[in-house]
């Protein structure tokens, strides 16, 4: 078989195997959700009011609604990107404007990462002020979005475009290791914004204010220094000007670290449950769950990278994709992108890996905060979290496999309840 028509094929053939079984996962998530909305379950019977439980049901079926159109609308993307013609074509008016060269190919990534941007934004609007808005969640006004947008593009500019252009130049002139050298540049600059990220990147779009309770203050010191965790200091985010959804996190690397609670959090916890899930919090620190899934994330950049490096010098990888390549070279910004779109028809199969190994961190992490911390606690913090963000308490058990980076409520509750 012609190697550029197995490529059309392939495509083709993981396309709709990947919508297929998305549209299948999600309509499997509805069913089941709707079927188990009359009854909370026993397990939650006297803790988890009915209505409460049905706001959690509707606000789970009405963002999978959103999703599947969201499944639909990328495999569409996908198909217009590549056998329709759609990169290609945007290729060639760039070409016409500017000729091949570096500005060119930087031109041309950053064209299409708009143009897939301005597609999507219709439906991450319904997505704000839509559904988030029907069900008292959002709390962003039309002015905040849109500084939140243009301010995420200037960041995307200043801190984007200089490693695109490096792993461009790096593909062109990096000779056969280039791949190699982009990919040690990507680690150095993710652990760069991983470092910049607390003092000059987030204050951009949220307010940071010191911790004022002293109590917690003293509390969650005495638990950090006995997981023999040092952070900067402990910062509240003003989380409800946009969602009433709530987190709290350690966000930074190295010295820079910091502890940061939503306002949201801490107006819905007491003391003894915020200690309890900043315990849950250490947990992943002592089991060093953020180096393992950096590591991870690493080496498959590495083996990613590799695998490009192979691919962009095979002429049938663009053709069987239904781009034609650059003749007299300059062609390392069209095998990115395709490269970029393609991939995640293969990753998808196996993301229940992924997923399942991020559930085991997550059992792990509450394990530690019982050992360090009131179970009681805890429990009553999840099931406040559970029911303030309308977590479903009912999923389907095959989504979760392919979607949850968090056991359901039902299977991290027994862990430490039994």
């Amino acid at each position: 078989m012609n190697p550029s028509f197995a490529i059309t094929v392939s495509l083709a053939l993981l396309l709709v195997a990947n919508l297929l079984t998305k549209l299948w996962l999600s309509g499997r998530q509805v069913r089941h959700v709707a079927q188990h909305r009359s009854n909370v379950p026993e397990t939650f019977a006297h803790t988890i009011s009915l209505q409460a439980h049905q706001k959690a049901a509707d606000y789970t079926l009405a963002k999978s609604r959103v999703a599947m159109l969201d499944i639909a609308l990328d495999a569409a993307m996908l198909l217009g990107w590549t056998l329709l013609g759609g990169l290609d074509l945007l290729n060639q008016i760039t070409l016409n404007f500017m000729g091949i060269g570096m500005a060119q190919q930087v031109t041309l990534v950053v064209c299409f990462a708009l143009i897939s941007g301005l597609i999507g934004l219709p439906l991450s609007l319904y997505q704000t002020f839509g559904v988030e808005q029907r069900f008292g969640f959002n709390h962003t006004t039309v002015h905040l979005w849109l500084s939140d947008m243009l301010k995420g593009l200037l960041v995307g500019s200043v801190l984007g475009l200089p490693i695109l252009w490096l792993v461009l130049w790096l593909m062109d002139a990096g000779g056969p290791l280039w791949w190699l050298y982009a990919w040690a540049a990507l680690v150095a600059y993710q652990l760069l914004v991983m470092w910049i990220a607390p003092n000059f990147i987030m204050p951009l779009f949220n307010k940071f204010t010191p911790l004022e309770d002293d109590t917690l203050k003293a509390r969650v010191t005495a638990l950090m220094n006995r997981a023999g965790f040092k952070a900067k200091g402990f910062f509240v985010m003003d989380g409800s000007r946009r969602s009433a959804h709530s987190n709290a996190f350690f966000t930074g690397f190295g010295a820079s670290k910091r502890v940061v609670f939503f306002d949201t959090l801490l107006a819905q916890l007491n003391g003894d449950e915020m200690e309890a899930v900043l315990a849950h919090e250490l947990g992943h620190f002592k089991h060093r769950h953020i180096l393992k899934m950096m590591a991870t994330s690493f080496a498959m950049s590495l083996a990613g990278l590799a695998l490009l490096g192979w691919l962009s010098q095979q002429i049938w990888f663009y053709t069987g994709l239904s781009v034609t390549p650059n003749l007299t070279g300059g062609n390392s910004a069209l095998a990115l992108l395709l490269f970029m779109l393609t991939l995640p028809l293969l990753t998808f199969f196996i993301s229940p890996l992924s997923a399942w190994r991020s559930r085991q961190f997550e059992f792990q992490a509450d394990a530690y905060a019982v050992a360090n911390s009131q179970a009681s606690a805890l429990s009553s913090a999840l099931l406040k979290l559970y029911q303030d963000n309308a977590s479903t308490l009912t999923p389907d058990p095959w989504f979760v496999a392919f979607y949850y980076s968090h056991p359901p409520a039902a299977q991290r509750l027994a862990r430490f309840t039994a």
